[in-house]
């Protein structure tokens, strides 16, 4: 039987561009790489407790087809509302340059000061010209706020390590609108059980070819042909959803090459360097209720937040990251080098109290060929637009779809979700309940 959709990478877009062709009677085939699919929501189930290695949160459930798609699956969810960088909101335990805790009053201040700081960035960045970096945006805030210098640092650390673990870039390297997306709506919630199933759950019913590495991708008038490791493919339409890494890398050959303004839209776009560090131990030595444990001052340049997660499986696990330039600078190190850097920031706290951790699980992602990093950004220079420009129909035939390429909200499964079913709607030449992605086969 003739293929009327081939579907490139079985992540989160993919999937759910196939399940709704598929549910439309389009003969699909998605052709994955990887000897799994979920793309970059990966998780790892090889320990005791499930651990979410990719996607791990859904930033605001309020409205989101994403949290609609888990209720639907019966995917059990915690809430865990801190995944956005907030500064308040939840209980924080702050602790100062001097490594002291913050008292309750002086990390209220500090909170005040971040929101005031806000305000002004909001109106720095609207005012902000072309090829303004977030950094030219931030200092610009900053400059209007007549405080004591070392009040200002504290805030402009806490922007620019905002903008590593948001987008994992250093601030000077991300344009002045690329947190525009930064806002939630609605609490955020976690899997204890593994964001993996929300794959399993899209993938139902669909033939899925994994261990097919796609080498060239051909298109024209008369359709679309694929080669692969495992031989050639042929259809009418395809619908690519290689991540902006992989894309950027020259590892899949597209004839002819990429027209504007596809191909403008991925020249302003970057892979980012954002890995994670969980740290499971025997007990719990940092305070009770809170949320996540920050550090403030020059001595958290690299480990400066940390995330309780023991809400979810009931083991004292801290989440971690290394984000922008300290997931560049410990690229090459061992995991038993990165977990001493991470325990002896946390000792500058704890002191003594911190134990061995009884196991560490740390991501590669900026090693993975199959994605080049975590996720996209938008290089200094690059408009917002260029989001939905990468996504322009090619030729009639080829369709670009994943986190990169949604402007609402890029660089989350929110955004893949919302991205596949885009493009299957294109492909249909009408609208499609996005519900239909995770709607029972048997119905």
């Amino acid at each position: 039987m003739p293929i009327d959709t081939l579907i490139i990478g079985a992540g989160v877009a993919g999937l759910t561009a196939a399940r709704l062709l598929a549910g439309e009677g389009r003969r699909v085939v998605v052709l994955e790489a990887r000897d799994r699919i979920g793309g970059r929501l990966s998780t790892d189930r090889s320990g005791a407790a499930p651990v979410d290695r990719g996607a791990s949160w859904i930033h605001g459930i309020d409205d989101a087809p994403v949290a609609a798609a888990a209720e639907a699956l019966g995917m059990r969810a915690v809430e865990f509302t801190v995944g956005s960088f907030q500064v308040d909101g939840r209980p924080i335990a702050y602790y100062g340059p001097d490594a002291a805790p913050l008292d309750p009053e002086a990390a209220a201040a500090f909170a005040a000061d971040v929101h005031a700081a806000d305000a002004e960035l909001e109106r720095a960045i609207a005012a902000s010209a072309d090829g303004d970096s977030y950094a030219d945006a931030a200092e610009a805030a900053l400059a209007r706020l007549d405080w004591h210098p070392d009040r200002l640092e504290r805030v402009r650390e806490f922007l620019r390590h905002r903008t590593e673990e948001q987008y994992g870039a250093w601030i000077d390297d991300l344009d002045a609108h690329g947190l525009d997306d930064d806002a939630i709506e609605g609490d955020e919630v976690v899997f204890p059980d593994g964001y993996d199933a929300l794959a399993a759950g899209l993938a139902d019913g669909l033939d899925v070819r994994l261990e097919h590495r796609v080498t060239r991708i051909r298109w024209g008038a008369d359709g679309v042909e694929v080669g692969t490791d495992r031989g050639g493919f042929a259809a009418a339409t395809a619908i690519v959803t290689l991540p902006v890494g992989v894309l950027r890398s020259g590892d899949v050959e597209i004839e002819p090459p990429l027209p504007e303004p596809v191909a403008g839209a991925l020249a302003g776009l970057r892979m980012n360097a954002f890995e994670k560090v969980f740290l499971r131990f025997p007990h719990r030595f940092w305070p009770e209720g809170v949320y996540a444990l920050r550090r403030q001052g020059a001595a958290g340049a690299w480990w400066h937040s940390w995330y309780d997660l023991t809400a979810l499986h009931d083991e004292p696990t801290l989440l971690t990251f290394a984000a922008g330039p300290a997931a560049r600078a410990t690229r090459g190190w061992s995991d038993e080098r990165i977990v001493d850097s991470v325990l002896a920031a946390l000792r500058e706290l704890f002191g003594d109290a911190v134990p061995a951790p009884t196991g560490a699980t740390i991501t590669r992602w900026q090693d993975d060929e199959f994605a080049r990093g975590s996720y996209a950004y938008s290089a200094v220079g690059t408009p917002p637009e260029a989001h939905d420009l990468l996504a322009t129909p090619v030729g009639g035939v080829l369709h670009l779809a994943g986190e990169a390429t949604w402007t609402d909200d890029p660089a989350t499964v929110t955004a893949a979700l919302c991205s596949g079913r885009r493009a299957a709607e294109r492909v249909l030449g009408r609208a499609v309940p996005i519900e239909e992605a995770w709607r029972p086969s048997a119905e």
